[in-house]
């Protein structure tokens, strides 16, 4: 039965008004526990997450734990964590909308094994705050009495331990029940979580930053600021119009000086104010930082000061020399703070000789943001001279008036590589990893503007006449540790977010763009696997896997790997490592890199040909990359025009995942991270057959080499675009490839259809995909296996890795959504702007690839775009062609037939289209005023449409296997045949993007920097 209670509430209203509000408070017998050892889970109907049952004890954070160790709360180590209502309540109320949402985030994420426990709504839990008690008191006492209940509640079957910072509540409830712990936790890491490094690191960081803020405090003689006004009198100055509320925005080019209240609430209405107020300097600013809700009062007229108009040459200068004076303008001071805004931030620590010039106590530094409008930030630290070659990441936990500076913590660090301070290798990595800067030719073959680059490719000639195939690819995992504050975030994004015309990173740009980047001409960090191949079939003889040091000879771009290929040597001018050569050495590096690339296209030849031989399918996908002019405009949509080249890089980079698959499985049966490819469902395939049959083809279905071949085989010399379009049914035929933890898959269900291998996984690609990053680990872990060395860090378990997994899956479909819809949106802009009466651009050659009863599905090779194109109108017309084969409407029927389709008007005419027809297409945009805008396609005529000259470069080549593949083919299934070997091989989905940087043409996109994407789960992925 529901009891019922009455709170008394004061709340802050926007326009800065108090609101005195009694709430009637019902309190029930049963609020959900959460716990697996919960009595009467019926009564408690549990709804969404269940603490793990797996746990030794529960952990119950205090209100004030909650609020400064929350980032410690959040790894993932720690669980069986019961957040109670109070606490959270606590967080909202004092730290603000910022940290609420990341409390609120982290009971949420279902990778957390965390729970919120509402002790408020419980009858038991519930204690009313006693007369003259504190505020703070009664929230701990609330907080412990919720424990012991949830203890009882639990059958005193699981310890719970509350973890405190009040001395006071230690000494009065520590011994008080048996099998609640009350302690600080500080003790519960060094006794529960003694080898978690990260965690009491930054611990030890936070404790500091208290200890030196409070003895800050004790020793200072006098006020650096005047000390902010009680709410309650900054509350009723808003009301009365003595003071005004706004948010304080700093002039970043004056930060130490100028900083603007832009008005809020009440204040921008009843004032008559009708511009900004100027806080001139430090002082008046009053330790408010960019961003914050303030409270300000403005000063007497004759104070007024003007914007400062001339040049600054020093920050840190009160005056610009030279300065004339601007209009005075409104002129305040900070009284209050009613919101802050205060976040992580970048900072770079001082150099040695600053740090000596700081003062005595070098524990104290001063690091300053990379954010010129955030204030010097005072940490405490012991690692100054180890950090002062990196980025940290600071958070503000204090600023007292007694205080020039604000009081911090440092949270993670990232290396720096700047021509200062350039980034070197360490002799102890020297030591530990091969070394291929002198003895291999190592480069990579990218999109042009790579940034992010992964991976590099070797071969040579070993002295035994045999070959040695090299994949080397970025060592992200060196930079990245476990459960470090990066790698959690790069946990939670899971995936690089490519756009039409930016990307967002996983990764910090410092590793993503740099250090970890296989750039040309420097020293990085790798992973390498190298194969002994047969000098004469190309057979794996040996492979080798490890770390090593690259230093990548050449940065190429597709185009100009495929010219040197082809045998146009005239390419080498645009690649910028052969400019400062002389002619004998430029001549001699050319023979040399040539050779390395045709050697790379011939073994990809015969690795292909083996995976073609057990059923791997070649499959189609539309890619357009958005060219853009040098002021951002879009200049023309490109389809991806395929080269020999992508299947090179493509199949070293599959025979790398392949091979490292089936290492990590073999160490780790039951915990490792797989990529599997199921069956597709029969009746998918309904449409491919039907058109296919149009055109006298046989798709047979039954297995992926039988659809293979069919698909091989499905060729009209007088058309090529028909094979694509089939290829592109078949793509969207298949299922979704998804990652697995093979603990929780028998091993007839790790083969991959589309790639025909028995066992896959994704390790190329570290730097933009989370998945490959525990693949390295787990590949490291298995080589320290095979030594017989201890092996470093915690792998996932089984249960923990196929919950990574799921959402993992879940952010790449995602992002997979999200490249489509922007693909789709730079389309629609494209278009938007030209007339389709007039513009030359707007009339293409379509294909029509499915028939409906009202219309057509349409292809238009030239922009790749997909469309409906209807035959009947909303006014109940049907399409005509005339003689001249222009179309246009007229009363009439439509006829529908498996493979056509018949517009026959009352006057007699007719018209008939069948799949695979090419008509002449006008396109438009078809604009909404609540939804996004679309394609819209129309036919105008009947006939093709003749392709200017200048649009023939534009046309993308089919996508066929040569002759010389098929003959190879052959040879090697004669082989296999012959000897009786059974192989399974997988093609993986191949696909570059674009990047650029810049604005963007859009500004909506830019919401996706919280990575807030749709989850959608009909887009296909190998």
């Amino acid at each position: 039965m529901l009891q019922k209670r009455e709170k008394v509430l004061l709340l802050r209203t926007f326009q800065g008004r108090t609101l005195r509000i009694v709430r009637e408070h019902y309190l029930r017998p049963c609020v959900p526990c959460h716990s697996p050892l919960c009595p009467q889970p019926a009564a408690c109907s549990h709804d969404g997450k269940l603490l793990s049952s797996d746990v030794t004890h529960y952990v119950i954070p205090d209100w004030k734990v909650v609020q400064d160790y929350l980032e410690i709360l959040e790894f993932p180590e720690l669980k069986g964590i019961i957040f109670m209502q109070t606490a959270c309540q606590a967080v909202q109320h004092q730290r603000g909308r910022r940290q609420y949402n990341k409390l609120r985030n982290l009971l949420k994420d279902a990778r957390h094994d965390c729970i919120l426990f509402a002790n408020e709504f419980q009858q038991c839990c519930y204690l009313p705050r006693e007369r003259g008690e504190s505020m703070e008191k009664w929230q701990t006492r609330s907080i412990y009495n919720a424990a012991v209940w949830y203890y009882h509640h639990c059958q005193d079957r699981m310890p719970i331990v509350m973890v405190t910072e009040d001395e006071e509540a230690i000494q009065q409830y520590g011994s008080e029940t048996e099998g609640v712990f009350v302690i600080t936790f500080k003790n519960y890491l060094d006794n529960f979580w003694p080898d978690l490094k990260a965690a009491h690191e930054l611990c030890d960081s936070i404790l500091q930053s208290r200890r030196e803020r409070e003895n800050e405090s004790q020793e200072s003689h006098g006020k650096e600021y005047p000390e902010h006004l009680p709410l309650e009198v900054l509350e009723a100055g808003i009301k009365s119009g003595r003071y005004i509320q706004g948010i304080l925005n700093v002039n970043k080019h004056r930060a130490q000086i100028e900083a603007f209240v832009r008005l809020q609430g009440a204040s921008s209405k009843d004032s008559d104010l009708v511009s900004d107020i100027l806080i001139h300097g430090m002082k008046a600013r009053n330790r408010s930082i960019h961003g914050d809700v303030v409270v300000v009062e403005l000063l007497p007229k004759n104070e007024w000061k003007g914007r400062t108009v001339a040049l600054c040459e020093n920050d840190c200068d009160d005056k610009a020399s030279g300065e004339s004076p601007s209009e005075p303008m409104p002129t305040g001071r900070v009284v209050g703070i009613l919101q802050k805004n205060w976040r992580d931030y970048v900072v770079t620590f001082p150099s040695k000789e600053e740090v000596q010039s700081q003062g005595k106590n070098a524990q104290k530094i001063l690091v300053t943001p990379w954010d010129y409008r955030i204030p010097k930030i005072r940490i405490s630290t012991q690692q100054a001279e180890t950090l002062q070659d990196f980025r940290v990441v600071v958070r503000i936990d204090s600023w007292e008036s007694t205080s020039v500076y604000p009081n911090g913590h440092f949270m993670c660090e990232m290396p720096v590589n700047t021509p200062e301070s350039p980034w070197k290798v360490s002799p102890e990595e020297e030591q530990k990893r091969k070394d291929l800067r002198k003895s291999h030719l190592v480069f990579s073959i990218d999109p042009k503007g790579c940034e992010d680059v992964d991976d590099t490719l070797s071969v040579r000639t070993l002295n035994n006449g045999n070959l040695e195939l090299g994949v080397h690819i970025a060592d992200v995992t060196h930079f990245v540790a476990p459960n470090s504050y990066i790698d959690i975030e790069a946990r939670t994004r899971a995936t690089t977010y490519y756009l039409a015309d930016r990307r967002y990173d996983m990764l910090p740009s410092v590793l993503s763009a740099d250090l970890c980047s296989l750039l040309g001409g420097v020293d990085r960090y790798a992973v390498s696997i190298m194969w002994e191949l047969d000098k004469a079939s190309y057979e794996i003889k040996k492979v080798w896997y490890g770390r090593t040091i690259i230093r990548s000879a050449y940065k190429l771009f597709y185009e100009a790997a495929q010219e040197l290929l082809d045998g146009n040597l005239s390419v080498v001018d645009d690649i910028p490592e052969f400019k400062d050569l002389d002619e004998k050495s430029r001549q001699a590096k050319l023979e040399e890199l040539v050779w390395a690339i045709g050697k790379l296209t011939d073994i990809a030849r015969h690795v292909r040909a083996k995976r073609d031989g057990c059923g791997a399918l070649e499959l189609e996908g539309v890619e357009v990359c958005v060219q853009l002019d040098d002021k951002k405009n879009i200049h023309d949509l490109i389809p991806k025009q395929p080269l020999e080249v992508h299947e090179t890089v493509a199949e070293c980079m599959i025979l790398a995942n392949h091979w490292v698959a089936k290492k990590i499985w073999e160490s780790f049966p039951h915990q490792a991270l797989l990529r599997q490819h199921p069956p597709p469902h029969q009746e998918f395939f309904s449409e491919l057959r039907e058109c296919a049959k149009a055109k006298g083809f046989f798709i047979d279905t039954r297995s992926n080499k039988t659809l293979a071949d069919s698909l091989d085989n499905a060729n009209d010399p007088h058309d090529p675009i028909v094979n694509r379009l089939l290829r592109s049914m078949a793509t969207q035929a298949m299922s979704n490839a998804l990652y697995f933890s093979t603990g929780s898959c028998a091993e007839e269900e790790f083969h991959h259809y589309g790639l025909a291998l028995d066992k896959y996984t994704h390790f190329t690609s570290p730097i933009r995909r989370y998945s490959d990053i525990v693949v390295h680990r787990l590949l490291m872990a298995a080589i320290s296996k095979d030594k017989k060395m201890e092996i470093k860090g915690n792998l996932f378990s089984n249960k923990d890795l196929e919950e990574l997994c799921r959402h993992i899956n879940n952010r790449n479909q995602a992002a997979q959504h999200s490249q489509k819809q922007s693909t789709e949106l730079f389309q629609c802009m494209y278009f938007k702007d030209k007339d389709p009466a007039t513009e030359e651009r707007c009339i293409s050659d379509g294909v029509i690839y499915s028939i409906r009863t009202n219309g057509v599905l349409l292809f238009i090779p030239r922009f790749g775009i997909k469309g409906a194109a209807y035959l009947k109108n909303k006014d109940g017309l049907v399409i005509s062609c005339g003689p001249d084969s222009c179309s246009e409407w007229k009363p009439g029927s439509l006829q529908r037939f498996q493979n056509k389709i018949t517009s026959t008007t009352t006057d007699g005419e007719s018209v008939t289209f069948h799949l695979f027809d090419h008509v002449t297409v006008r396109i438009s945009i078809q604009a909404s005023r609540c939804h996004s805008d679309t394609i819209r396609l129309e036919i105008i005529s009947n006939k093709p449409y003749k392709i200017p000259n200048t649009e023939l470069i534009h046309q993308s080549s089919p996508l066929l296997k040569s002759e010389l593949v098929k003959e190879v083919t052959k040879s090697v299934e004669e082989a296999q045949l012959a000897q009786e070997v059974k192989v399974n091989i997988i093609q993986e989905e191949y696909q570059e993007y674009r990047q650029t940087k810049g604005r963007s043409l859009y500004t909506l996109l830019e919401e996706i920097r919280d990575l807030a994407l749709l989850d959608v789960s009909n887009n296909y992925g190998i």
